[in-house]
């Protein structure tokens, strides 16, 4: 299909109002036939090329992937020499839920390089997942680096220093190697240079991205898997064949087959990459939301409010929009409004590509 007509991206100071995106509305909660609250934000979906396929609001304008961007930093590290095990790799681009497989993973990759929690540089926070968070008060557990949702990337970067006699004291720092190598490599999977560049929640330096950029990252990475995957030998690799893949194919490969290392159980990402098979999913905080696809097709969904709930809705839409067959999706591409526990309405996607 035609992509819509694009805004240019704003070139204005930070801040002011020139320099405001041009969202769209892409999802709309109605209750009893009453549009009650409208969820504006940009989306795109690319070619293996990154050529637009279809377009919505403004996604050629600057924003924080957020923690969308841990795949492409797992590529970063793998291209430094990490080698980990599928489940361990899926693990270093999580957000992952804090249950005891992610806890006990991130401490299987530092016990693998000789590190120990003491080495982690991340902010402290409960478990990400809403079960594994009251499961973790109830027992009276405060918050740790290794529950926060982020450790296994991490203990990734941590153990990647190690593997190539970099000081992991200081791995955070945007001059570090390791930082470095990440900079260089999001930029030529992205196919764009950072506009903007700042600090992620966790601690690690966050670039400012095009959704068209992200989107063509993330069909280079499940494209590589899927071509990796069509091969007997890399169909499940363990970490002595992922060693022989390219870095794009064993993180997306990794991603694929275990996608409840990625997120977890009840997580949408999870849902979606178990649901669609081949699709390398990941999200972001701030309302962001990345599919690669086997074919190197991309999705990319960004929610101006940051509104966590919009997200999944406009990603399947778009998807659905691709050709592809989204009705295993029903149960996350819409949600129920309710009143007096009765569904009144429904959250959906608007129909933003027409």
């Amino acid at each position: 299909m035609p992509a819509p007509a694009l805004h240019a991206a704003q070139t204005a100071a930070p801040g002011s109002p020139g320099n405001l995106p041009q969202h769209a509305p892409l999802v709309v909660a109605t209750r009893d036939g009453l549009v009650e609250s409208v969820h504006y934000g940009s989306a795109i979906a690319t070619a293996p090329d990154g050529t637009i396929l279809a377009a919505a609001g403004n996604p050629l304008a600057p924003f924080y992937p957020r923690s969308s961007l841990k795949p492409l930093q797992a590529v970063a590290m793998v291209r430094a020499g990490l080698r980990l095990p599928p489940d361990l790799l899926a693990l270093g681009a999580a957000s992952h839920s804090g249950g005891s497989r992610h806890r006990g993973g991130t401490q299987r990759i530092l016990a693998m390089h000789g590190l120990t929690a003491n080495d982690l540089k991340n902010s402290t926070d409960l478990p990400y997942g809403t079960n594994e968070r009251e499961n973790w008060l109830r027992a009276g557990l405060n918050p740790t680096q290794v529950t926060q949702n982020c450790s296994g990337k991490h203990a990734a970067m941590a153990a990647t220093c190690v593997i190539n006699g970099w000081p992991v004291e200081g791995y955070l720092d945007p001059s570090h190697p390791l930082q470095q190598l990440v900079a260089s490599t999001v930029a030529e999977l992205a196919g764009e240079e950072p506009s903007v560049r700042s600090t992620d929640g966790c601690g690690t330096p966050l670039f400012a991205l095009t959704l068209r950029g992200m989107a063509r990252a993330f069909g280079t990475i499940a494209a590589a898997a899927a071509s990796a995957a069509a091969t007997s030998h890399a169909s499940t690799p363990d970490d002595g064949a992922t060693a022989q893949l390219r870095p794009e194919a064993a993180v997306g490969l990794a991603m694929r087959q275990h996608p409840d290392m990625v997120a977890g159980e009840r997580r949408d990402v999870t849902e979606l990459m178990r649901l669609l098979p081949g699709t390398v999913a990941k999200d972001g905080f701030e309302g962001v939301q990345l599919v690669g696809l086997p074919d190197g097709r991309a999705v990319a969904v960004k929610i101006s409010d940051g509104g966590d709930r919009a997200r999944m809705p406009a990603t399947v839409h778009i998807l659905a929009a691709l050709g592809l067959d989204t009705a295993p999706l029903a149960g996350i591409a819409t949600a129920p409004v309710l009143g007096g526990g009765n569904q009144v309405g429904l959250l959906q996607a608007t129909d933003f590509l027409n």
